[in-house]
């Protein structure tokens, strides 16, 4: 497993490109991974570097389209790619520190 950041690095409520395409969320103690890609038209969720909108600490917005994506599972619950996801990187939080497997980061180089 390979550390991308700490937890504490992203914001409670919020986000963080913690590697290449990998969107790291929080919420408290909880934290979710996905690839920062939209589903609507494949590009990056965030308009510049680490800055992801959000809402109540629940909903990530696409910052080209508009689409609201829940933090716990990916899915679009509003915008133009409705009942859509995220692709979603399994993560792993140990002693404050968030671990994703080597290959999940070595897979992105190849695409």
């Amino acid at each position: 497993m390979n550390a991308i950041c700490s937890l504490d690095d992203v914001p409670d409520g919020g986000g963080l490109e913690a590697a290449p395409s990998v969107l790291v969320l929080r919420r408290g103690g909880e934290a979710w991974a996905y690839r920062n890609v939209c589903p609507h038209f494949s590009i990056p969720l965030n308009y510049e570097p680490d800055a992801f909108w959000t809402y109540e600490g629940g909903l990530l917005m696409c910052a080209h389209h508009s689409a609201m994506f829940r933090f716990e599972d990916g899915v679009c619950v509003d915008g133009p790619c409705l009942g859509a996801s995220l692709r979603r990187i399994p993560i792993r939080i140990e002693n404050g520190v968030v671990l994703v497997a080597e290959d999940v980061l070595t897979s992105d180089a190849r695409r």
